[in-house]
């Protein structure tokens, strides 16, 4: 019997590889063009608990304190390659507080 290989992703508040359905994603969505490859609307950043949104991911534990600290260390920014602003932070906090209930 073959054994089924589990995919590991790396949280970025604590560093940790863990199996990717211990983790919540963070996903940017791509950004919408219009005809002329001008560029509509950038890319929204929020929480995908079910690890199917389409877009640049970075992964957290479910845990409060991992949050607070790639908030902190701004290595979800890095990670998606983009500003976070702090009204976005506390619509995923409050989400992830939510998720963990």
């Amino acid at each position: 019997m073959v054994k089924k290989k589990i995919p590991l992703r790396k949280c970025n508040g604590c560093g940790e590889m863990k199996p990717k359905k211990e983790l919540i994603r963070v996903v940017k969505a791509p950004e919408e063009k219009n005809d002329e490859g001008e560029v509509v609307s950038q890319g929204e950043i929020s929480l995908d608990l079910t690890g199917k949104k389409a877009g640049r991911g970075a992964y957290i534990c479910r845990d409060i304190k991992c949050f607070e600290t790639a908030r902190k260390a701004r290595r979800l920014e890095r990670a998606l390659s983009c500003r976070i602003p702090e009204n976005v932070y506390e619509v995923m906090k409050e989400a992830l507080e939510k998720s963990e209930q």
